[in-house]
This record gives structure tokens, C-alpha cells and sequence, in this order.
């Protein structure tokens, strides 16, 4: 801005220097040409008298200086010259002073010499006689004037345009210095020109608007970030380019970036086939779903395209855990094929024996053991769907009517009830140690009970031992085990055997009869009541599994 009002300021300077000296010399030479004519009229009138009083004797000894005079005939012949030869000359009848001076007494005109640059005025008075007086001088024309003064001329222009500059340059200084002094951040508390107050008051106004908006974006932004920061699911914001606008903690950690990671190429952080794959989708403003693995978890990463005017301007990455969605379904699906392939074993076992008997093919001595097995596989049946009945219970998180329940007393009744099946193997259980009780669902404690001590008959050893204890906790808890000697559990098998029809030996499984879900409702069970357990096997040694129930458990 300043070197506009500087530059304005010298050339309106400049511009009107150069007005005043053309004025100024168009006067000077304007006046200077009128005093000249002048001068010369009054020397024509004093040579033409003197000639009518004296004759050709005027001009002896006539020192006319600069001005010439000529004495013209009445013909236009030359009588007499101060400057040349009149017998030389040409006639001069057909000059314009010469013609107009006959005419009227008084002639004048003047003439232009473009090789002298000079001009020539003449002045022409008619004598008594008929004969004409004609004075001339030159001077210069204004062009030759102007050569003439050129240095002077360039001197002063030189001078002036400095102090054009000098004076432009602080005026434009004075000028700006109070709109540079202005502060913008209290525009009303400002001396500026009273011709700035109306921009000075709409700043001011502007300014409270734009404190007032960057105050509403840094609250959506700071509300942006705590919901995103406290989001477990991960989010990432990209541009069109796919570089990285902004990632949540979340994102950070399963991405394994940072912070620094900002401004980066989403690809930098995660190059497999599927996150490249999803992120051509959206930029082709599709959206697209793939899961990945990171870190023995399993993320669904969802990619939805900014779209503006149908263009992608952007895209959002949400990733979502979902590695127990996985899970369940894996185990659903994998129950479901147990439950249908369990409930098959049974049900073509008695619609065997039924068939048979229904055609007649049983002898009358056999029928009884056929009849047998269809109602010892119809009890399987309705044990599993028992089992079953109670497991979808407890994932539903269905309640259960409590009561305060001795623990000890309900291993020795279940004992009493395995009693029969535990002779037939030779195997003796004791039940002992100081007792407990446990505020819980009955049912599910003795489904817990019943459970632990069934496999550690089916899996003991012929003759064995298996021993269950019930005993109080330092933290007031109550303490249920069940020890047997007998096959033990193989280490690979240890963390899973308390997975939904997982069977360590299923043969023998089979044999006994079990439905595979014993050790899932003690499991389940156990954490409906908060208790823990812990599980100590050795193979060909025994297993003892303990169930520890907290102090006054509440579910």
C-alpha cells in the first residue's frame, strides 16, 4: 500500500511539474514575442519618420542594432537594406506585410525558418511618398528555446523529482503509519482517520464473530475427542488420498501408531491385501467390510466414503473388535453340530431296537434287553437336553432363585447317588473336611457337584479312589474339590476341556455314556456363583479339580 500512495503521490508531483514548466514557458515565450512585436511597430514608426524627414540620409551612420529595416519601393523594389546589397534583393510586392501595409498603413506577418529553428517577425508602415518602411527581427522558436535551456532545465526537473520522491515518500509514510499502528485485536480502541471508524466497527463485529465460532469449533472438537478418545472401537479419518486426518487411541493401538502417524498414508501403517482392497473400494465411493487379524485378535475394519456431489472427499475406518462375536459364533455353530450329531447317537440307537421289535426279529428272551437300551438311551437323550436347557439358561443370564445351601452335605448326597455306579467299578468315595456353606442357586451347586464327582468315577481307575473335600477358605470363601487316581488329563488338553463337547478321549466318552457338557455347566456354573477354578492333572496320575466360592457369594 505504501508504494501505491508513493507512487500516486510522485506522478500527480511529477505531472504537475511538468504542467508548470510548459505553462510557464509558454508564457515567458508568449510574453516575451508580444514585447518583441511591440518593440518593433515603435521602431518602424521612428525609422518611418525619419525617412520622410531626411530621406536616403536617415540611414547614414544608423546603428539599428539587431532589428533590420528595409526601404521598399512603391513597385516592391528594393531602395535601401541595412543587412544585404538592395540591388540583389528580390522584389518584395508579394510579401504579406508589403501588401497589407498598402492596404491599410500598417502590414505585419512573420515567417518560419525550420533549418535556424528560428522565427521572423516583421512590421511594415506606408510613407507619405507611397514607398513602405519594413523593420525584422528573429528570435527562437520554443523548441529551440527549450534546447537551448536544456542543462538548466534538467538541473531543475532532477531537483524537483528528488524532492517529489523525498516529499511523496514521507507523505505516503504519514499516511499508512496510522493504519499499520491499527490493532486488529481492539479495533475500537484505536485513533485512526474518522473515515475508518465504519471498517474499524465491522472488524470489531467480525472479530466477536469469529471468537465466538473458533470458541463453538474448539468445544465440538474437544466433545470430538473425548468421544473419540473413550470409543473402544478404533477411528481413523483419511482424505481423499488416503492420507491419515486423525486416529483415536484405539486405532493407535491396534494399528500399533502414533501420534506421528498423522499426515501419513494409511498403507504405511498396515499393508495387507485387504485394507488396500477396502480402501480402493471407498475411494471409488463403495463401501466395503473385510476382518483382519492383529495381535490374536480379530478386527472388523468398516471403510465409508465421504461423498460430496457423488465425489469422495474422504473416508471413515472404523475398526470393531470383533474377536468374541467370532468366538460365539464359531462355538454356536460348533454347538449346534454337537448337539445334532449327540442327539443322533441316541435316536438311531431306539429307532434300532424299536424297529426291530416292531418287525418281530427279537427273540421274546431279548426283548427285555432291547427295551432296556431304549429307555437307557431315551435317558441319555433327556439328560442332554437337560444339560443343554440348563447351559442356554445361564448364557440368557436367566436368575435363579437363591438359598444358603450346605456344600458338604450335598457332596455326601451325591455321593449316596454315584454310590451304585462306583461299586460297580470297585471304586470307594469319601467325602470329608471342615464344610461350607454357599448362598446360591441349589441346583446349579449340585449340577457343579454331581459333575465333578460323575467324571471322577467314569474316569478313575478300576478300584480306585476318589475324594471329595469341602472346606472353608482364609478370605471366608468355601472350598469344593474333587481328587481322583485315575487317568488323568493330558497338558494339551487341559485349557479346553471345559469347552462344550470337547472330550480328551472320546471313545471312552462314548462308553460311559457322557454327554460331553459336564465340565461346561461346572464351568458356567461356577461363574453364575463368581467362584474360580482350578484345575491340577497328571497324566496316568489323577485329576483334582477345585471350584473356590467367594466369602458370601451374591451371583
Amino acid at each position: 500500500m505504501t508504494k501505491k500512495i508513493f507512487r500516486a503521490i510522485f506522478m500527480v508531483a511529477f505531472l504537475v511539474l511538468l504542467a508548470c514548466l510548459a505553462l510557464i514557458t509558454g508564457v515567458l515565450y508568449d510574453n516575451f514575442t508580444r514585447q518583441q512585436s511591440d518593440q518593433l511597430s515603435a521602431q518602424a514608426e521612428l525609422a518611418a519618420q525619419g525617412v520622410e524627414d531626411e530621406g536616403l540620409a536617415y540611414f547614414d551612420g544608423l546603428d539599428s542594432g539587431d532589428t533590420r529595416i528595409t526601404w521598399i519601393a512603391a513597385d516592391g523594389s528594393v531602395l535601401y537594406d541595412t543587412d544585404a546589397d538592395s540591388g540583389a534583393m528580390e522584389n518584395h510586392s508579394t510579401r504579406e506585410e508589403f501588401i497589407e501595409a498598402v492596404e491599410t498603413g500598417r502590414g505585419e506577418s512573420s515567417r518560419y525558418s525550420s533549418t535556424l529553428s528560428t522565427e521572423t517577425i516583421y512590421r511594415a508602415v506606408l510613407l507619405d511618398d507611397g514607398t513602405v518602411l519594413r523593420t525584422a527581427a528573429d528570435h527562437d522558436t520554443v523548441l529551440a528555446l527549450l534546447l537551448g535551456m536544456f542543462f538548466p532545465l534538467l538541473a531543475i526537473v532532477a531537483a524537483a523529482v528528488a524532492l517529489a520522491a523525498w516529499l511523496a515518500s514521507r507523505l505516503a509514510r504519514r499516511i499508512v503509519g496510522p493504519l499499520n499502528a491499527i490493532d486488529l485485536d481492539s479495533p475500537l480502541e484505536n485513533e485512526a482517520y474518522d473515515e475508518l471508524s465504519p471498517l474499524l466497527t465491522r472488524v470489531e463485529s467480525q472479530k466477536e464473530q469469529i471468537k465466538s465460532q473458533l470458541e463453538e469449533l474448539s468445544r465440538r472438537r474437544e466433545e470430538f475427542s473425548a468421544v473419540t478418545d473413550n470409543m473402544s472401537e478404533g477411528l481413523i479419518l483419511l482424505d481423499r488420498e488416503g492420507m491419515i486426518l486423525s486416529i483415536n487411541p484405539s486405532a493407535a493401538r491396534i494399528f500399533g501408531a502414533g501420534s506421528a502417524s498423522i499426515g501419513r498414508d494409511i498403507l504405511t501403517l498396515d499393508r495387507s491385501p485387504e485394507l488396500r482392497s477396502l480402501m480402493e473400494s471407498a475411494s471409488a465411493g463403495r463401501h466395503g467390510e473385510v476382518v483382519i487379524e492383529r495381535g490374536g485378535a480379530e478386527y472388523q475394519l468398516s471403510a465409508s466414503p465421504v461423498l460430496t456431489d457423488g465425489v469422495s472427499r474422504g473416508t471413515v475406518l472404523l475398526a470393531f473388535d470383533v474377536t468374541e462375536k467370532l468366538k460365539a459364533e464359531r462355538i454356536r455353530r460348533e454347538f449346534t453340530a454337537n448337539v445334532s450329531h449327540e442327539l443322533k447317537t441316541p435316536l438311531h440307537s431306539i429307532m434300532g431296537a424299536a424297529e426291530l421289535l416292531q418287525d418281530g426279529l427279537v427273540k421274546s428272551e431279548d426283548q427285555q434287553r432291547f427295551l432296556g437300551r431304549i429307555r437307557s438311551e431315551a435317558e441319555r437323550l433327556v439328560a442332554l437336553v437337560d444339560d443343554v436347557i440348563d447351559l442356554s439358561r445361564m448364557d440368557e443370564g436367566d436368575n435363579f432363585p437363591r438359598e444358603e445351601t450346605d456344600l458338604l452335605q450335598l457332596a455326601r448326597d451325591v455321593a449316596g447317588d454315584l454310590g451304585p455306579a462306583a461299586e460297580k467299578r470297585g471304586i470307594a468315595i469319601s467325602v470329608g473336611g471342615s464344610g461350607g456353606s454357599v448362598f446360591g442357586v441349589r441346583r446349579l451347586l449340585w449340577e457343579i457337584v454331581w459333575n465333578l464327582c460323575d467324571n471322577a468315577v467314569k474316569y478313575g481307575r478300576d478300584g480306585g479312589h476318589v475324594s471329595v473335600a469341602v472346606e472353608g477358605t482364609a478370605s471366608g470363601g468355601v472350598s469344593l474339590s474333587v481328587a481322583d487316581d485315575g487317568i488323568g488329563i493330558p497338558a494339551e488338553h487341559r485349557a479346553r476341556v471345559f469347552e462344550r463337547f470337547y472330550r480328551v478321549d472320546k471313545s471312552h466318552s462314548r462308553a460311559t455314556g457322557g454327554t460331553g457338557l459336564g465340565l461346561s455347566i461346572v464351568k458356567h456354573a461356577a461363574q453364575y456363583h463368581g467362584a474360580q477354578i482350578e484345575l491340577e492333572s497328571e497324566e496316568g496320575r489323577g485329576t483334582r479339580i477345585a471350584v473356590l466360592f467367594p466369602p458370601r457369594s451374591t451371583g
